[in-house]
């Protein structure tokens, strides 16, 4: 039995949350959770739809296939989480922090990311379509695989990431060199 969003929400604010705790497939859609330590929680399949995370701290938080579709995680700490497979479309990550994280597989589309960390970060296969990268730091990140069409990444720093087979058709700011596959 998933626990109800209230009771998550009541815990949370009484610091009664866990390391290793799961609430897999919570529904905290449209909740407000900035500035929050969710530091080592499942929240696997988590409906984080329009929820708020801004500032929060999320080291280590398993977020596989969770919804975070219009969500706003500006400043937001993900170092060493697991995203594969979420969806972060629409949402607003500016100066998020994924360094080391798990992106494989996730959807990122028109996804603002504008100053946002992906140091040593996997986003093999991730869909950046469209995504503001202005500014990112990828260095280091895997992101084979990954497409990057009509994405903005102006000024992004790319040293040493592995671009074998990711997409960069119309992306902007970025040129791909015969010599980078």
């Amino acid at each position: 039995m998933t626990l109800a969003a209230d009771d998550f929400l009541e815990r949370l604010e009484a610091g009664d949350i866990d390391e290793g705790e799961s609430f897999v497939g919570i529904d905290l859609s449209g909740a407000d959770l900035s500035g929050q330590v969710l530091s080592g929680i499942d929240l696997t399949r988590a409906d984080l739809s329009g929820a708020n995370l801004s500032g929060a701290i999320l080291l280590e938080t398993n977020l596989s296939s969770a919804d975070l579709t219009d969500a706003t995680f500006s400043e937001a700490d993900f170092t060493g989480a697991n995203l594969a497979g979420a969806d972060l479309t629409s949402g607003q990550g500016e100066a998020a922090n994924f360094t080391d994280a798990n992106l494989s597989g996730a959807t990122m589309i028109t996804t603002v990311l504008t100053d946002a960390e992906f140091n040593d970060a996997d986003l093999s296969g991730a869909d950046l379509t469209e995504a503001l990268l202005n500014g990112a730091v990828l260095t280091g990140a895997d992101l084979t695989g990954a497409n990057f069409s009509a994405a903005d990444l102006t000024d992004a720093d790319l040293a040493d990431a592995a671009i074998d087979e990711a997409v960069f058709d119309d992306a902007i700011g970025y040129e791909v060199e015969e010599e980078d596959y």
